[in-house]
């Protein structure tokens, strides 16, 4: 019995000094990586002239760039206060975000041994809300651009930037990575955005800091915080640019003084499930085709609209801004693989991109008819009605005239001035096919290609 309650307590003090070992190295491990990234982060302090004003005031999303000035709501010249990153110890190349530096008059650098240099920028992209800036200085330390796509969700991550004030630079906070591949953060915004989610506490001034992993590689470039709506403080949720992206910007910027993206030629839409529904498909990831640009790669490639692209380069596609973001990363001019889902059936086309272009017959009858079930009231498009409701004389489809109120129609988001192009897959060019495929059924989901302005979409509307 005595040798029994010898073993067990032998037993229990090795279990205890096993996981006091685990708890030491994983603390040791946090500590080396700290001490080898902070001297690469930098504190950047900007002059310029401002409305201090947050575009994103009330919203759940908003960037966290710190403003220090008077009276908001009136333009004056004060400071503003964020991080930046050594990426290039020789060239004295720092990697930062745009708004850090956007519009600015000068831009002061703070190292951590308490120097402060100016710095130029040597290029910004506002699509990727990146920026590439340059100081002359010596004895600097950069990081190792490590590789995002290796990122898991639960891998522990580690933020460091310059929070609130310069007096609290190279603070440093741990979390995990929370989820991948974010995009529509920014309210409003058009940007290219596959953002990293992590827990690590990041608050304003933040902007442009490190994101590293536990190999002390810097994975991401701190961008964004989601907050309740009403302050600016961090809540546990924050997102980076993956250092993938953050790299490719970086090099276009140096090399050619602006980002080359590739171009598909194609709008694209989220495959929501009620569309699926429609279409008969049993996926819902992928990016649904709602208009192709005429003489576009995928014009040339014979990609159509109604296609669903499943795979690029043998990528899986589960989004619209997933597709986006590797068609910009990709090389113009070579061959690309696309997989798509067409009429229910998989096929594989070969398309040539093409480097993004920098900025970024009428049918003559009067038939009309009223679709009570879907309280839509719809026309033949004629010349006249063409002229009226401004809409290009090229177009080929059926007018709708009138929404009734709290109709199927109304509750899918269909407008007065909107033109029919088809009814699931198939085009209508008469009040006559419309009728006929747009005869809705109980518990049916019907399908309409819808030309608004100068975009085509599709709408789904739900019949109870």
């Amino acid at each position: 019995m005595r040798y029994k309650l010898l073993l067990l307590v032998t037993l229990i003090t090795a279990v205890s000094f096993a996981q006091n070992s685990i708890v030491d190295q994983f603390s040791q491990a946090l500590a080396d990586v700290v001490e080898h990234a902070n001297p690469a982060v930098v504190t950047i302090t900007t002059e310029r002239i401002y409305h201090i004003q947050n575009p994103y005031q009330g919203t759940p999303f908003e960037d966290f760039f710190k403003y220090h000035g008077d009276q908001p709501g009136r333009e004056q010249r004060g400071q503003a206060l964020g991080s930046g990153v050594i990426v290039d110890s020789k060239k004295g190349y720092i990697l930062t975000n745009n708004h850090v530096v956007e519009d600015a008059d000068e831009i002061e650098i703070q190292l951590i041994d308490k120097r402060v240099v100016m710095a130029t920028i040597v290029g910004t992209d506002p699509k990727s809300d990146l920026a590439v800036l340059q100081i002359d200085a010596d004895n600097l330390t950069a990081l190792k651009l490590g590789d995002s796509d290796k990122l898991r969700v639960g891998e522990w991550v580690m933020a460091v930037g310059s929070p609130f004030s310069a007096n609290l630079s190279h603070t440093v906070t741990a979390g995990i990575v929370s989820a991948l591949g974010r995009s529509n953060i920014i309210p409003g915004s058009n940007n290219y955005e596959d953002f990293i989610q992590t827990d690590a506490a990041i608050n304003p001034g933040n902007s442009g800091g490190a994101l590293l992993n536990m190999r002390g590689e810097l994975v991401g470039i701190n961008t964004a915080i989601a907050t309740g709506g009403y302050e600016r403080a961090n809540r546990g949720v924050g997102f980076a640019i993956p250092s993938n992206m953050a790299g490719k910007v970086m090099n276009d910027l140096i090399e050619n003084g602006y980002v080359i993206r590739a171009w598909l030629g194609v709008w694209i839409q989220e495959l929501e499930d009620k569309v699926a529904r429609a279409l008969d498909l049993d996926t819902r990831e992928g990016a649904l085709i709602s208009q192709v640009a005429e003489d576009s790669p995928a014009d040339k490639a014979d990609i159509k609209t109604g296609d669903i692209i499943v795979a690029f380069n043998g990528v899986p596609i589960n989004s619209p801004a997933k597709l986006q973001n590797v068609v910009s990363s990709s090389k113009p001019g070579k061959k690309s693989k696309v997989e798509i889902i067409r009429a229910g059936k998989r096929k594989t086309i070969s398309v040539v991109l093409e480097e993004l272009p920098q900025e970024d017959n009428v049918v003559a009858t009067h038939q009309t008819t009223k679709n009570h079930e879907l309280g839509l009231e719809v026309k033949q498009l004629t010349r006249s009605l063409a002229e009226q409701f401004d809409i290009d004389r090229g177009i080929d489809g059926i007018l709708i005239t009138s929404v009734e109120r709290g109709s199927p129609g109304a509750k899918a988001g269909l407008r007065k001035g909107d033109v029919v192009l088809r009814v699931g897959s198939t085009e209508v060019t008469s009040v006559k096919e419309f009728r006929k495929l747009a005869t809705p059924e109980k518990n049916q989901i019907i399908l309409l290609l819808i030309q608004r302005g100068n975009n085509s979409r599709y709408f789904t509307i739900e019949l109870d």
